[in-house]
């Protein structure tokens, strides 16, 4: 077998560097076929030098933009000190962080983690060792109720109860223990839920299914059923959470608290994956030392950029700048309503825009849009994602509803 030509980041072809993934890396996305090589606040760069406007963000991952200046900061003073001790040790970080993101969240403890998936196993064993040791519940029973068309991650564990066929298929056996009802849907959620639930897991705002918003009264009716049954309500935010929907979470705009909450992707500051359970004391504190663990979980490096994530929310600057740059990207695609859209849904600056299929598939309005020099991505057939950095100017986001109605017409 003849061993592939290895191709340096310094030839800065494009083409050259994708052809060389093709035989190493394991074929687990379809990326658009651009090569980032700089970035810079909302703007990214190939290695040929042309320049793109980022309206995916990192699916909100980057909602400070590309290379904060603050948090950028942050990560060298802190590579400077210390990066890594695990959690057989104390470390002087992360005191700090567990306490301000406790205060920024309105909850009482911390479970530092890595990756959004993570966070969401984390929330699964610690709900049902709180229906175990609190509720009652008898061992090896407690259920837990998800939504329809839901994304919490690709683990085993998580794809077994997910509707995409896609995650799914070719996976089994999947973890029994969950029920499936559809989302934005209280009287099947009230069905669904019994004496054997541990937990209500749902997204504020289901992102991959196109930006979902659900109905107004959906989720205090959530929190008012899983009061009344005695469940735990866990909100997923990795994706809707810190100041993507115009507040510090989406589950505000009802006034709500959560037993529990999911954050990760932003609380990272597209610098390191950071992610967190935050729940109240008597939930989180069902774990034992030995129950549950990770390595990188709360290293430094990620507390002082977490830390400093959190300073910048605590401004309220980027929650603005959400509600009132959303205006100008609501105001945009209702223009585009008959010229190409089909219809959209849109919170803060977040939105799914469903594109007429005779006009493209949510892949191919993409990639037209790519060579206009804007970067979005597609999910479910002719549906495209926008979830631009909250740095983004009123210029560049009218700059990106342009290019859009130019490639719908063309």
């Amino acid at each position: 077998m003849t061993a592939p030509t290895r191709v340096s980041a310094r030839t800065r072809t494009s083409a050259d560097l994708i052809r060389a993934e093709e035989p190493v890396l394991a074929h687990n996305y379809h990326p658009l076929p651009v090569v980032v090589a700089r970035a810079e606040g909302t703007w990214v760069e190939d290695v040929e030098g042309r320049r793109y406007l980022d309206m995916l963000a990192g699916y909100s991952a980057l909602n400070f933009g590309h290379r904060h200046p603050a948090l950028i900061e942050a990560a060298h003073r802190q590579l400077d000190q210390l990066t890594l001790t695990s959690r057989a040790f104390h470390n002087d970080r992360l005191a700090e962080f567990a306490e301000r993101l406790a205060e920024l969240t309105g909850l009482d403890m911390v479970l530092p983690m890595n990756t959004g998936a993570e966070a969401v196993e984390s929330a699964v064993k610690v709900a049902r060792k709180w229906a175990y040791d609190v509720k009652g519940v008898p061992d090896g029973q407690a259920t837990i109720v998800v939504a329809a068309e839901n994304f919490h991650g690709r683990t085993t564990t998580i794809v077994s109860f997910s509707t995409d066929e896609t995650a799914r298929s070719g996976f089994g056996p999947f973890t029994p223990g969950f029920r499936i009802v559809p989302y934005d849907d209280l009287a099947a959620l009230e069905e669904a839920v019994d004496e054997t639930t541990a937990a209500v897991l749902i997204e504020p705002i289901q992102g991959e299914a196109g930006v979902i918003v659900p109905s107004a009264g959906y989720l205090a009716g959530v929190r008012e059923l899983t009061r009344r049954e005695g469940c735990l309500f866990i909100a997923d935010e990795i994706q809707s959470g810190l100041g993507r929907t115009g507040r510090t979470l989406a589950i505000e705009h009802e006034d709500v608290v959560p037993d529990v909450l999911l954050l990760g992707k932003a609380l990272g500051g597209g610098i390191v994956p950071v992610s967190a359970v935050v729940a109240r004391r008597e939930v989180l504190g069902v774990l034992h030392p030995g129950e549950h663990g990770s390595t990188f979980g709360g290293n430094p490096l990620a507390a002082a950029v977490g830390t400093a994530v959190i300073d910048l929310l605590e401004t309220g600057e980027f929650q603005r700048r959400a509600t009132e740059l959303g205006v100008i990207l609501r105001d945009g695609l209702a223009e585009l309503v008959g010229d190409g859209v089909v219809g959209f849904r849109a919170r803060g600056l977040w939105a799914g825009v469903d594109v007429d299929p005779a006009v493209g598939s949510g892949r191919e309005i993409s990639e037209r849009l790519m060579r206009e020099g804007i970067l979005v991505k597609d999910t479910h057939g002719s549906t495209i994602r926008l979830a631009p950095p909250l740095t983004i100017t009123a210029e560049e986001l009218r700059s990106a509803l342009a290019a859009l109605r130019t490639v719908l017409a063309s």
